[in-house]
Formats: C-alpha cells, sequence, structure tokens
C-alpha cells in the first residue's frame, strides 16, 4: 500500500513540475478594449492602434518577436506591420515578454512607408497576429468592424474613428474623435466626446 501512494505521489509530482515549469503553454489575447482607425495625416502614415492584454497560458511565460495586423475589406487584404507599442510614448516592436499574469499596453501598427491605404465606407475584418522567435506565427484575435461614410470622412480630415468594447451590449460602439493623428500619445483619452 505505502508503494502505491508514494508511486502515486511520484506522479503528481512529476505532473505539477511539467505543468508548471516545462509546459510551454501559448500566447493569448484579451478582447482589445479599444480599438482606432487613423487616416494619413502629413508625415504620418494610416494606422490602427489597440489597447489590449496579451498573456501566457503557462507559468513560462511567451516572448513575442513581432505583431501585425491584418485587415480584410471586401477583396482586398493589406498588412499593417510596423508594430510600436507604449503606455509613455511609443517605441518601435523589438520583442516584448508575456507572463502568466499578461502585459496591457497601447499596440500601434502603421502601415509600411511604400504602400497606400485608405479608409473607405463598408464592412472590414481585423486580424491580429504574433511572431514568436521560432518564427510561428499565430492569430491572436478576430473581429468584424463596421465604417460608414461620414467615418470615412472624419478620417480623411485627421480624426480618429474609436471602436469601444461595450461589454454590457457585447459589441463595440464606434464614434470620431476631433483628436488628430499628430496628437495621439498613446496616454488615455482625456476629454473626448
Amino acid at each position: 500500500m505505502a508503494l502505491t501512494i508514494s508511486i502515486i505521489s511520484l506522479i503528481i509530482s512529476g505532473l505539477t513540475f511539467w505543468l508548471t515549469r516545462i509546459r510551454k503553454g501559448s500566447l493569448k489575447m484579451t478582447r482589445p478594449s479599444i480599438i482606432c482607425f487613423l487616416g494619413q495625416n502629413g508625415n504620418d502614415e494610416p494606422k490602427i492602434f489597440i489597447r489590449t492584454l496579451l498573456y501566457a497560458t503557462a507559468d513560462q511565460g511567451q516572448h513575442i518577436q513581432n505583431m501585425f495586423v491584418k485587415i480584410h475589406r471586401a477583396e482586398t487584404i493589406q498588412n499593417f506591420n510596423v508594430w510600436a507599442y507604449g503606455d509613455n510614448g511609443i517605441v518601435r516592436g523589438s520583442g516584448l515578454f508575456a507572463s502568466k499574469t499578461g502585459i496591457s499596453v497601447y499596440h500601434h501598427f502603421l502601415l509600411p512607408k511604400n504602400e497606400q491605404w485608405n479608409f473607405v465606407s463598408g464592412e472590414y475584418r481585423l486580424e491580429v497576429y504574433a511572431e514568436t522567435p521560432n518564427n510561428k506565427t499565430e492569430k491572436l484575435f478576430e473581429q468584424k468592424l463596421s465604417l460608414t461614410t461620414d467615418q470615412t470622412k472624419d478620417i480623411e480630415l485627421g480624426k480618429a474613428v474609436y471602436f469601444d468594447w461595450a461589454p454590457n451590449t457585447g459589441q463595440y460602439v464606434s464614434y470620431s474623435d476631433i483628436r488628430t493623428n499628430e496628437k495621439w500619445r498613446g496616454e488615455d483619452k482625456k476629454n473626448t466626446q
């Protein structure tokens, strides 16, 4: 009987060790609390930014080598593959560590300099991807969004279109903000309508 209990204890200890120290787990992302579309403004290229929590499902955590956004509109697909992040100023994304408790920051995805993009009215599908150091690319999030004709005109005027998550309705609520691309620095929204 003592031998059986010892074997069971050893198996449980081994399983616990594997779950907490060896298992790599996976990278996850919460639903962004905010998604924002910004058009070209002066020298600033069009961009998309989000606020989300990235976390790992295992104690070991996950390293992120790079991130990008893919946006689908009708038959068109565009990658926003220049990644920057931060809450107090923006730094070019060159790696990030997501622990089991997670890291919550603004993620900015810019259009490459040699490409053109205009936000037009219609349905969009936004996909967020992360690349790990072993060059494995994982889709972390997907969301359908709509832009109205008025919102696309606002983007052309240098305004931002925000999609705020409303947990009570289970959907994103969109609106235009008078803040222009040049003034956005990643801080929380203040004095917006």
